[in-house]
């Protein structure tokens, strides 16, 4: 019995261990999300200013996020942008929850099935007119704004807070809002 036991536990905690895992790997280690986060302010149409390149978004300008809320609880999320190399818009549908408190900006998102990633407000004003947002690593960041354009001062600031925290504002590539 002791034997089975030991296994048990031994299993357990390796599952433990696990999880912990991924779950440290929905933000950046040394990035914190924002506290006292509204997720009813937050809803509603967000402009893409500039983002870290990735596969899903390649060639795509004119960026926008649609957030509203789904029966169950969780987000809808709406990406739609224009994707000049074909000449296209390109929409995708996903959904996003919270990772634990609902006051904290640390949510997941999957466009994916059951495939979640860190989708993390790391930096929002007090309006919620301009939000700085996380994936789950240094490869994922994003500038949003509820207009195509945002006060330049605003900008430098969240670039500055982006490259303190690691991030290399070098890899940014610009929305093109309005073009």
């Amino acid at each position: 019995m002791d034997g089975k036991r030991n296994v048990f536990f031994g299993l357990a905690s390796l599952l433990v261990a696990v999880l912990v895992m991924v779950g440290c790997r929905s933000i950046p280690k040394g990035v914190y999300p924002v506290t006292d986060f509204d997720l009813q302010r937050y809803l509603g149409t967000w402009h893409e200013v500039a983002r870290f390149d990735f596969a899903f978004e390649r060639n795509l300008r004119n960026v926008t996020a649609e957030y509203s809320m789904n029966e169950d609880g969780s987000v809808r999320v709406v990406n739609r942008g224009y994707n000049y190399a074909k000449g296209k818009w390109q929409e995708s549908e996903g959904r996003a929850r919270f990772q634990g408190s609902p006051d904290l900006g640390a949510l997941e998102v999957s466009f994916f099935g059951p495939f979640y990633s860190g989708y993390n407000v790391i930096a929002i004003d007090d309006d919620y007119q301009y939000a700085l947002v996380a994936g789950k690593d240094l490869n994922y960041l994003w500038i949003l704004s509820r207009t195509p354009q945002m006060p330049s001062e605003v900008l430098t600031e969240y670039l500055i807070l982006a490259e303190s925290l690691g991030f290399d504002i070098d890899r940014l590539v610009w929305s093109g809002q309005g073009q």
